[in-house]
């Protein structure tokens, strides 16, 4: 970019950049990106029980919704013009197994909270299945174990079961966020085969081993499964880039219709990478880590809900996120419903 010049015979300067933003109607006019419900993808906690509202400690203002009632969340947000729902299912412990066989239950939490949201809102609001063993798994782990090694190949078969028994319940988007090596490829031979071709595929395909993961864990019964334990084996290390964009790429490859990056903020390089890269459908997701460090600022009067939330989602935006999935999704769409 060149340097503006300047006529020294004239006013200094000739280029006042703080007349375009003297005006609200001004700044509105040159704003280069903007954000709307349609972004937002909000991600919720199903568990057991009727009538059930389980708060969680880590993540205040979360809530697990018992299935009942889910379908009354799934229809506020599809008036608020989300577009999606994002499930995760808090697996009572004595359904828990080695081999995570809950995971392929027809009956499971995720698969009755789809087809119960699909009942009430049909095509109004997509909903979004989670591919993963960790909720399922008695250790924790995202895929089979053996000899204390995360295996990939074994996993696979798990995960395209689970996937084709989500898709049967109803769900609109496959996503798996387990990181094993030629899932996408096997999980979308697997739904064209059971003639769920329509089904899109919305792979984690840049899922870092964070540390922001935490509440997320509490929230779906898996930190005390996991304990000392960790993913690092099949997560992607922290301090790489360019391998984000060897993910993506397999994974595009491989059938996905849409690439994610997580965790949200402190990976907004990659997510910028990833879209100058592919120009693909991108998504980043603002994890528990992350609503749990705003809300305890906001909660001790140090930063303004309102503002910082929307900033903060802004700021996926400008990194050239197509949508975010936010635990603020309901409230954010709100706030831009009054504006």
């Amino acid at each position: 970019m060149s340097l503006p010049s300047y006529d020294s015979r004239g006013p200094f300067p000739h280029t006042r950049l703080r007349r375009l933003r003297r005006h609200a109607w001004s700044r509105d006019l040159v704003r280069e990106h903007r954000l709307s419900a349609a972004d937002l993808i909000w991600p919720v906690f199903v568990c057991e029980g009727s009538g059930q509202r389980e708060p969680i400690a880590s993540m205040p203002g979360v809530e697990r919704l018992s299935v009942d009632l889910l379908p009354a969340a799934a229809a506020r947000a599809a008036g608020l013009g989300i577009p999606a729902i994002a499930i995760f299912p808090a697996t009572p412990p004595d359904k828990k197994t080695d081999d995570a066989r809950e995971a392929f239950n027809a009956e499971n939490l995720i698969c009755r909270a789809t087809r119960a949201v699909k009942q009430e809102v049909g095509d109004a609001l997509g909903v979004v299945a989670d591919v993963a063993l960790d909720p399922y798994s008695s250790h924790g782990q995202d895929g089979l174990v053996e000899d204390g090694y995360v295996v990939n190949d074994e996993t696979l078969d798990a995960l395209t079961r689970q996937a084709v028994v989500q898709a049967q319940a109803g769900c609109d988007v496959i996503a798996p966020s387990d990181m094993m090596d030629g899932r996408v490829g096997r999980i979308r031979h697997a739904l064209d085969e059971a003639g769920f071709d329509r089904v899109l595929i919305m792979s984690y395909a840049a899922k870092y081993a964070s540390a922001f993961y935490g509440p997320f864990r509490d929230a779906v019964g898996s930190a005390g499964a996991l304990g000392t334990g960790d993913k690092r084996t099949y997560q992607m290390d922290p301090a790489n880039t360019d391998e984000a964009l060897h993910e993506v790429a397999l994974d595009l490859a491989e059938g996905a219709d849409m690439v994610m990056v997580k965790p949200g903020m402190p990976y907004l390089d990659i997510v910028s990478r990833v879209k100058q890269q592919f120009r693909a459908p991108t998504y980043a997701y603002q994890v528990s880590g992350e609503y749990a460090m705003l809300s305890a600022a906001i909660g001790n009067g140090w930063l303004d809900r309102q503002k910082a939330v929307l900033e903060s989602l802004v700021a996926f935006k400008r990194a050239g996120a197509d949508g975010v999935l936010t635990y603020f999704a309901v409230e954010a769409a709100e706030w831009l419903r009054e504006h």
